[in-house]
């Protein structure tokens, strides 16, 4: 009788072990829709050039609605894993800033459009971890678009690319924590600012920088196919100043120097495959 009740408790115990280490794998193998509200942090200095001020320029604070697809995917025996994701929100910011004519910062506060479109890719593989978790390595690239709505309009665009690592927990029946590091870099950062009367526009590269992200989300599984996600990423980097433009008339113009912080909440549904 003791053997037999061994062998059962061990049997039961298999299947939990088992039973979590599919709750993680699960989790990575769903489409997903989700809604998301990115909240901008933006921040323009200027550096003195041409007798301009320098210190803060401008800034952009607030959230921005939108809403996102993905699918994951994590197959074999050896855990590959990919998730692709693209994601629109469009809204209004809150602007402080200062006239082009000249002015100290906040002498003009008012609100600018806001449209933020994002696509990436992520592949890694997954290594368990004990018995409730996995850890997954993964190359990550990407692309980002601001159309931002001062002045006639200005489109920032940047690619960027990096490494990061992807840690999950299943602390228990149907339930996976996640949290996330990314360390990456920009590259192809660029700005297209539109003309209109009184202003006449240009376009060109911006400095590239450091991109950095952190996250965390937790995935229930309602059904076996059901899936509800919550998450929440922190993401910053930097655009570096523009070159020098003539736009007419003995003027020039430039984009100067800028920071910007991302925080992304997302809501979501997902059906596994």
């Amino acid at each position: 009788m003791k053997k037999i009740a061994l062998s059962m408790c061990c049997l039961m115990f298999s299947a939990a072990v088992f039973a979590e280490k599919s709750d993680i794998v699960a989790s990575n193998n769903q489409f997903g829709v989700h809604f998301l509200s990115t909240n901008v942090d933006y921040t323009e200095t200027g550096n003195g050039i041409f007798g301009t001020r320098t210190g803060v320029i401008d800034t952009e604070t607030g959230p921005v609605p939108g809403f996102g697809v993905s699918v994951s995917a994590m197959r074999g025996p050896g855990n590959d894993y990919f998730h692709v994701e693209a994601a629109l929100a469009n809204g209004h910011t809150a602007y402080t800033g200062a006239l082009i004519a000249g002015g100290a910062y906040g002498s003009v506060v008012g609100t600018s459009s806001a449209t933020l479109t994002d696509l990436s890719g992520r592949f890694g593989k997954g290594y368990a971890r004990g018995f409730q978790s996995m850890l997954t390595p993964f190359f990550e690239f990407g692309r980002h678009q601001w159309d931002r709505g001062v002045n006639y309009g200005e489109t920032y665009t940047h690619y960027y690319y990096g490494i990061g690592v992807l840690g999950q927990y299943a602390p228990a029946s149907r339930v996976v924590l996640s949290a996330s590091a990314l360390l990456g870099r920009t590259t192809g950062s660029y700005i297209t600012v539109n003309s209109g009367p009184g202003l006449n526009g240009f376009a060109g590269a911006l400095g590239d920088s450091m991109l950095s992200r952190v996250g965390v989300a937790a995935d229930y599984a309602f059904a076996p196919q059901v899936h509800g996600t919550v998450a929440l990423d922190y993401t910053s980097f930097k655009y570096g100043m523009s070159a020098v433009y003539s736009v007419g008339g003995g003027f020039v113009s430039w984009e100067p120097d800028s920071q910007t912080h991302y925080t992304t909440f997302r809501v979501g549904l997902g059906v596994g495959f």
